[in-house]
């Protein structure tokens, strides 16, 4: 495995509400090689929407250090940050949050196009990501006609349209039945794996956390 992509230095998360305090997190630590998929198992209210929020520069620690591709994100603008994150990082949601008056394609190029990036380019990358996830004859699809399935292929495709190095997943297949989590994770897989991205995925499910290159947990604020 190659070096580190990301880098997560004993984080601090606490939040405050009137007299009381919640740590969230409390020396959090990990490192995640390029290429390499990690599941992040916990159950609900342990902190893996916080984890993820940190390690994709949304929200600054209270402690510790988050270092993406060697810069440490903690010293860095707010300009600086959000240019790391537009430039490494791709985020999936487990709902899609498509833009209901876009298609599929246009969906997975808008991204792009905000990057920088001319409208033809996005357009053929959107086209092949969405080749990649067998949705080809969806392109033109508006959310409203597409399956719940489709929709969060699409929001994965978008995540990855940019080329990022880092892939920050929260229950991706979370609104899914079981038989559609299945096939949408496996493509999901599929596809990163092609991209070579390096992936953090929050999971509940065991059966998909097992599927991953290593599985680590939260308990007490800390990864294990």
């Amino acid at each position: 495995m190659s070096e580190a992509l990301l880098r997560l230095q004993g984080l601090v998360r606490i939040y405050k509400s009137g007299a009381e305090t919640l740590t969230v997190l409390n020396g959090a630590s990990l490192s995640l090689a390029r290429g390499e998929i990690v599941a992040l198992v916990a159950p609900s209210g342990a902190g893996k929407s916080t984890l993820l929020h940190l390690a994709g520069l949304l929200e600054k620690p209270d402690g510790g250090q988050v270092i993406i591709d060697g810069r440490e994100a903690g010293a860095l603008s707010d300009a600086a940050r959000t240019a790391l994150r537009l430039r490494h990082i791709g985020f999936v949601y487990q709902f899609h949050h498509l833009l209901a008056e876009f298609t599929a394609l246009e969906n997975i190029a808008l991204p792009q196009m905000i990057a920088g990036v001319g409208e033809g380019a996005a357009r053929r990358r959107a086209m092949e990501l969405l080749e990649k996830f067998g949705l080809a004859p969806r392109a033109a699809h508006l959310p409203g006609k597409l399956s719940g399935g489709e929709k969060q292929r699409v929001a994965i495709a978008r995540a990855l349209a940019n080329r990022p190095s880092l892939l920050l997943a929260d229950e991706p297949t979370g609104n899914l039945d079981l038989a559609t989590a299945n096939i949408v994770f496996e493509e999901l897989l599929r596809v990163v794996r092609g991209e070579n991205t390096a992936a953090l995925i929050a999971t509940h499910n065991p059966e998909l956390a097992a599927r991953m290159d290593r599985q680590v947990s939260l308990r007490g604020g800390r990864l294990v």
